[in-house]
């Protein structure tokens, strides 16, 4: 079951107009809560990173934090499994006809679409994943979680065409992120990672990592890091909200390291469960 703009529904019969300009234009957001044992993780912190994507394409919230929550919460609900992944999405709406200008007023198109979530294995951790990397050529508001995400497809899909779990991007000689991915270095036990910028998206997960650093005395520098870092660095990870943080043990075909996960990954991976766990205890409120 999902919600469209107001109503519960199968995913089946679900229908919007073909004037909808996230359909036209990609003019809208997007944010993606993980859930575990029908826990929503960190909602308030995703509920307010979609609302900074609507404020930076001048879009009125159709919700309030509470009722977003509220429709969250029954959308986990709804659904016959247990772990998810909430996807929410509000675009601009419907115009008279296919044209530039916003509509005015705007009458917001709005979907809660709750899916199976995956994590990766433990089996996959150990081993690790192998990436590719590419020049970033995506546009220079990679801030805003927009729908427009056709850069992002087709990166990413260089990786899955040759067996690899990601792209990471270089723009201008700096580590930006991975196609679908926040990534962090590790260089002779300090934690190295880019830092928020219009170049990239701040992400839930890269937030969590920075604190949990923090707290357990892990050198971090936020700095721009070079190409030479990256390919230099003794361990490479990807993190997001769907994979958590997963090791990256070869960058185009070179081993990272000594081409198994490295310790610091084992360590933050550790601390990240038994922080997931104990915010889960305390109903999913972070």
């Amino acid at each position: 079951m999902i919600y469209l703009n107001g109503e519960w529904q199968p995913l089946s019969g679900a229908r919007v107009s073909v004037l909808d300009r996230g359909f036209l234009f990609a003019d809208g957001v997007y944010e993606v809560v993980p859930v575990y044992s029908r826990h929503a993780f960190r909602l308030d912190e995703h509920l307010q990173r979609l609302q900074t994507s609507l404020d930076s394409i001048r879009l009125t919230n159709p919700l309030s934090a509470t009722e977003w929550r509220d429709l969250v919460l029954q959308a986990i609900t709804r659904q016959d499994f247990d772990d998810q992944q909430v996807y929410l999405q509000v675009t601009r709406g419907c115009g008279p006809n296919r044209d530039f200008p916003f509509p005015a007023p705007a009458k917001p198109s709005t979907l809660i679409y709750p899916m199976p979530l995956i994590t990766a294995s433990a089996e996959l951790k150990a081993q690790g994943v192998s990436a590719i990397s590419r020049e970033d050529y995506r546009w220079l508001r990679c801030d805003i979680k927009s729908l427009a995400l056709l850069a992002n497809v087709l990166l990413r899909n260089e990786a899955l065409d040759i067996g690899c779990a990601e792209t990471i991007l270089i723009r201008d000689g700096y580590l930006s992120e991975g196609a679908a991915s926040n990534i962090f270095v590790v260089k002779n036990g300090v934690l190295l990672c880019p830092p928020k910028s219009h170049l990239m998206l701040s992400g839930i997960t890269y937030d969590v990592v920075l604190e949990l650093a923090a707290a357990n005395a892990i050198p971090v520098e936020v700095r721009p890091v070079s190409d030479g870092e990256l390919r230099n660095a003794n361990e490479i990870w990807m993190t997001s909200s769907t994979r958590e943080i997963l090791p990256i043990t070869r960058l185009d075909d070179v081993a990272v390291g000594n081409g198994r996960p490295g310790p610091l990954a084992a360590r933050m991976d550790a601390l990240y469960q038994a922080f997931k766990h104990n915010v889960l205890r305390q109903g999913g409120a972070s």
